[in-house]
């Protein structure tokens, strides 16, 4: 049988004319479980995790899974139990790493509006930082801790004021950011950190965005981070970890972003040039570790020919799906079976009451209806921000693992989503 694998997508290939994810025939899930499907492959993951792990070997490095790209338990569980730590930005996100079996040691927490309970839970867990994005964050941080005789971890997120040239509503690193601490008051911050008692200053922390692929803003980060810490140090604030965020981009369309291992590799010498080579580094990749691993199945429902528009209607909607509505972002779309009938140009949209429920526009498809698709590079940012917009339940997903398929969360019924209200 012939084998044809798809470009960037190592784990998806067509054997004849049926698609496969590792050794699972994707429409014998999609007849079993239903659609909207996700399916993941649990190779494709641990294969991009190990991409860092090659490019850190030998160094004092902790990968910490960015678990917002996709917090399913089972996804959590295959990263906590390849040695990864977390990048959480919740209560939640920390339930679930516990839940899941991360350790709390190995836990970093970050965003701009932590709570005081959030910060009390992480701190009653034991996580291992807390990476403070503003001022007033760490006097109340500092407080909290106090009230329950503890001294916080703690490391500063910088804004470094770098463009990672990507998505403006992804990009993170620039001074008009809310995130962070702006470059030039981050020696005082220091400062103000190392003279609060319930504080424990631990580290330094930055992350610039997402989908980045160009490497040189990875490089520009790096090299103001170091002449932070030799300033910062200088102070008399030693600096145990440097944290250098995530961000790292995915084929989505024939986007090259670097190679992890290549990139770290360069990383590194440039921290080995100034002498930082033996310090403790933390990395948060999300995206690059679950984005390619990852489709949602969909079945085609009707065509609507028209003018100037086709339109492909899909069952899957941008509550399933919400990258394209919300970053007008491209995902391919490709046909669980092949077919030889020649492709139309459609308009694939999904069910939803919004004009800006579309999964991809003018796709060259030849579909009928019953037929069914895969939207691929579904692994992030898809199901951690689907939605019940228009009362629909949020799709089923499995893992893949082999020729084994792990049901790892089931379709949720409309008693689902009805079982915490309450009528009049």
């Amino acid at each position: 049988m012939m084998h044809q694998n798809l470009p960037g997508q190592p784990h998806l290939a067509y054997r004849g004319n049926e698609l496969f994810s590792e050794d699972v025939r994707l429409s014998d899930l999609a007849k079993q479980f239903g659609t909207p499907l996700f399916v993941y492959s649990k190779a494709a993951m641990l294969s991009a995790l190990q991409g860092y792990q090659r490019g850190f070997a030998g160094r004092h490095v902790q990968i910490c899974y960015a678990m917002k790209a996709n917090p399913a338990l089972a996804v959590i569980q295959v990263f906590a139990r390849a040695g990864c730590g977390f990048d959480i930005v919740s209560g939640g996100d920390l339930a679930r790493v516990l839940a899941a079996g991360g350790e709390a040691d190995k836990i970093i927490f970050s965003g701009v509006g932590k709570t005081r309970a959030e910060m009390r839970s992480a701190l009653d867990a034991g996580i291992g930082c807390f990476n403070v994005e503003s001022e007033a964050e760490l006097e109340v941080l500092s407080d909290v801790a106090l009230s329950m005789g503890l001294r916080a971890p703690v490391s500063i997120r910088v804004n470094p004021n770098v463009d990672p040239k990507t998505h403006p509503y992804i990009s993170t690193g620039l001074k008009n950011s809310k995130f962070g601490i702006a470059h030039e008051r981050v020696l005082s911050s220091y400062q103000r950190a190392a003279a609060l008692a319930g504080l424990r200053v631990v580290g330094i922390d930055c992350h610039i965005g997402s989908q980045i692929t160009q490497e040189e803003p990875y490089l520009d980060t790096v090299d103001r981070m170091l002449d932070l810490v030799q300033s910062i140090e200088a102070a008399g604030i030693p600096i145990r970890h440097i944290d250098f965020g995530g961000g790292l981009g995915i084929n989505y369309n024939g986007e090259t972003p670097p190679d992890a291992c290549q990139l770290w590799e360069k990383l590194l010498a440039r921290l080995d040039a100034r002498s930082f080579g033996d310090r403790q580094l933390m990395i948060e990749p999300g995206r690059s570790l679950v984005g390619n691993a990852g489709v949602c199945l969909t079945e085609v429902l009707y065509l609507k020919p028209g003018t100037p528009k086709n339109f492909l209607i899909v069952d899957a909607a941008m509550n399933d799906l919400p990258r394209p509505a919300m970053y007008q972002a491209f995902h391919q779309i490709v046909p669980l079976q092949s077919r030889t009938d020649a492709s139309k140009h459609w308009d694939v949209v999904g069910p939803v009451c919004e004009s800006g429920d579309w999964i991809g526009h003018d796709r060259a498809l030849a579909s009928q209806p019953g037929d069914l698709l895969a939207v691929l590079s579904a692994g992030a940012y898809c199901m951690s921000m689907a939605s019940n917009y228009n009362s629909r339940g949020r799709a089923s997903e499995i893992l893949v693992e082999g020729e084994q398929a792990h049901l790892i969360r089931r379709r949720e019924t409309i008693a689902d989503q009805m079982s915490s209200e309450i009528l009049l």
